[in-house]
């Protein structure tokens, strides 16, 4: 693969002007797979030089803040309908249900997975079959856990959005998707990793007002904001 895009970048050097005239700084490219990351890397020059439009914002695959773009990870179509203002249905304190494919997630399984006011599950729910358990939860949470697993991103940041649930993001040095025009403290709980042994306390502590408040605004992203974020419908 990396040597496709490789051969392939260099083909466009040689036979447009485009390129020449920046060097590719005026350039984006967009690799929303960890594959597609991979393989760019091995060409260094455009990872340097151009904007690179990633799904995996973290600053260990060199991602680069005040020229790269981070996109959202996003699992369409949605099951289920976007959910509006419906606090009082929501009497779950907490969920999660995934992988132990990281240290947060392994701490996040051991010490809550058998806690009656947490909802966590070492174990991925089917999305596909039944009465679509796994939508239905977050329909049911206030607070979505987002920890980090192989990668600092999450497919279950947007879900928890759509769904109308606060994410929880546990996850240390990812650049969020369009912090420049979204206020993530607004709608959502950002921790340290280190934090995830001291979860459910921090969630019990944020008073039923600042919940009300996280919850609002979340709503107003959910419903002003897809215009310019069409994939949160």
């Amino acid at each position: 693969m990396t040597i496709t895009v490789r051969n392939y970048v260099h083909s466009l050097i040689s036979n447009y002007p485009y390129w020449n005239r920046s060097l590719g700084a005026d350039h984006l490219f967009v690799t929303c797979h960890d594959v597609g990351v991979r393989a760019t890397e091995g060409v260094p020059f455009l990872v340097k030089n151009s904007i690179r439009v990633v799904c995996s914002p973290s600053y260990d695959i060199g991602f680069i803040p005040h020229k790269d773009v981070a996109l959202p990870q996003v699992l369409q179509p949605f099951t289920h309908l976007a959910r509006g203002n419906d606090i009082k249905n929501r009497t779950t304190l907490g969920f999660w249900a995934g992988h132990r494919n990281s240290q947060v997630r392994v701490i996040l399984a051991r010490q809550w997975g058998n806690d009656i006011e947490l909802d966590i599950q070492n174990n991925r729910i089917n999305r596909t079959i039944g009465h679509f358990e796994y939508q239905e939860k977050f329909y049911r949470s206030k607070f979505c856990i987002c920890p980090r697993g192989s990668q600092v991103n999450s497919v279950r940041i947007v879900d928890s959005i759509h769904y109308g649930c606060v994410p929880v993001i546990l996850s240390n040095y990812y650049d969020l998707p369009f912090n420049d025009i979204l206020d993530w403290r607004k709608f959502s709980v950002i921790l340290n990793e280190l934090k995830v042994s001291e979860l459910k306390d921090i969630l019990k502590d944020i008073s039923d007002s600042n919940f009300i408040a996280l919850h609002t605004n979340l709503v107003e992203v959910l419903t002003q904001v897809p215009q310019a974020l069409p994939f949160l419908n």
